[in-house]
């Protein structure tokens, strides 16, 4: 009886490693509660606090690598090594206008902002952003990394029209992250 304990316990291990697939895999190769596993270590040199200004307001970024995160797409369940990255907005007054600093974003839709894939041949990390209230301003967000200190953000809203219907008026829609190519954020 020990040795089939044994026996299933070493085939489930076995069998977990062979369900893990590297970054970028595609999604139709993708096993259905598979584990997409930064096995290269590409997400690391991303994490930390990271600073630029722009157009008067200083933007902190918390970039946090999450391993073995629940993902849901096209219908699949899987898990994956992501990079989530929160952020506080301040004018030049210093009053706060947006931060996701301290709010939880397992549950929530709007102003997520993870991986999706890594782009080794241009040195980037593609980033989707789920946008702000009502999906306002989602899209990708790029960020190569330039040097020990320094990553560059490229960010790509798409357009979406809003009525009652999609979004109650005086819902606050302003979209805070900077909308640029070529930022940098140096790292605190």
């Amino acid at each position: 009886m020990k040795s089939v304990i044994i026996f299933c316990g070493l085939f489930a291990v076995v069998f977990y490693k062979a369900q893990q697939v590297p970054l970028n895999t595609n999604m139709k190769d993708i096993p259905v509660n598979g584990y997409v596993k930064d096995f290269g270590n590409e997400l690391d040199p991303y994490i930390g606090t990271y600073k630029a200004n722009y157009k008067g307001n200083e933007i902190t970024l918390f970039i946090t690598k999450e391993e073995n995160k629940p993902t849901k797409r096209m219908n699949k369940s899987f898990y994956r090594d992501v990079l989530s990255i929160k952020y506080i907005v301040k004018n030049s007054s210093g009053v706060i206008l947006q931060s996701t600093q301290n709010m939880n974003l397992d549950n929530q839709s709007f102003f997520s902002i993870l991986s999706i894939g890594t782009m080794p041949e241009l040195g980037q990390v593609a980033l989707g952003y789920n946008g702000t209230n009502c999906s306002v301003g989602w899209g990708q967000i790029n960020l190569k990394k330039l040097n020990a200190t320094q990553i560059s953000w490229d960010y790509y809203p798409n357009n979406m029209l809003l009525d009652e219907a999609t979004c109650p008026s005086g819902t606050d829609t302003t979209v805070y992250l900077p909308h640029t190519k070529g930022l940098i954020f140096t790292k605190q």
